[in-house]
């Protein structure tokens, strides 16, 4: 899947339809996994943020990359010109569910810095060697990266 994933045809296939089976397979196991966990075996984070338009919950199944303050994700959205909706919402309003192999918590979310991004990204093309092209794919578009904190007491 990692392979596949990280080619055209791979993303011709997945961007439209891998966020509807993430909700299936976390639907079914309760939150503890998703359909990139399963098939990748990615670190998967279930993020659930708030609608920038919509005000609704909005809940998106993503790669996971330790981080000492929680855990980051990268806006990379299969490298696709624009930034994925999750980033808006999270740009809108950082407060942030947070799933991870079962466990829930509350994180407030923050935009990495220069530094932080780049080492972020590192140890992402570390866990998903197609990240490098998605990047590619974006062109002159800044792939950000947030980083999820925990909130205390959640």
């Amino acid at each position: 899947m990692r392979a596949v994933a990280g080619t055209k045809a791979g993303r011709v296939i997945f961007r439209p339809t891998a966020h509807r089976l993430d909700q299936v397979v976390s639907k079914l196991t309760g939150g503890r996994h998703s359909f990139a966990g399963i098939a990748a075996g990615l670190p998967t984070v279930i993020l659930t943020t708030t609608g920038a338009k919509s005000g609704k919950p909005r809940t998106v199944a993503l790669l996971g990359i330790p981080h000492p303050d929680g855990v980051a994700v990268v806006a990379a959205n299969y490298g696709s010109l624009r930034h994925p909706g999750w980033y808006h919402n999270l740009k809108a309003n950082p407060a942030a569910q947070v799933t991870i192999e079962g466990d829930n918590w509350d994180a407030v979310a923050r935009l990495a810095t220069p530094r932080e991004r780049a080492d972020i990204w590192a140890k992402g093309v570390e866990l998903y060697p197609g990240l490098a092209k998605e990047r590619a794919w974006a062109g002159d578009r800044q792939i950000e990266a947030f980083i999820l904190k925990r909130e205390l007491g959640s």
